[in-house]
């Protein structure tokens, strides 16, 4: 479950756990008791909503067409104004994500 928690839950419910009171947390992190009160209570929220989304963002589509459609990196890069080896990890993060959206 708090893999679904922001890093700021997850420390701050890591802290109280340990704890270190409101107080404390409140210097620490430059935000008021209140709110990390609040943190701590959507933390207790249960989460039955989606895993996190590992699904390929819009760039990510766009480059694997283009490379279906036969374009090179230096092409890509050309219109998205980056680097052919950015293109490059790109296209791999997109493949990458795809491999677990079907491993599951």
């Amino acid at each position: 479950m708090s893999d679904r928690l922001s890093p700021l839950a997850r420390r701050v419910l890591s802290l109280s756990d340990a704890g270190v009171g409101l107080a404390e947390m409140s210097r620490r992190f430059k935000r008021s008791p209140e709110h990390l009160a609040r943190v701590l209570e959507w933390a207790e929220i249960p989460r039955t909503g989606p895993p996190p989304r590992t699904a390929n963002r819009a760039m990510e589509r766009r480059v694997l067409r283009l490379r279906a459609d036969g374009e090179t990196h230096q092409e890509i890069a050309d219109r998205f104004r980056r680097s052919p080896d950015f293109m490059r990890r790109v296209e791999g993060f997109a493949h990458y994500r795809r491999a677990m959206d079907i491993l599951g």
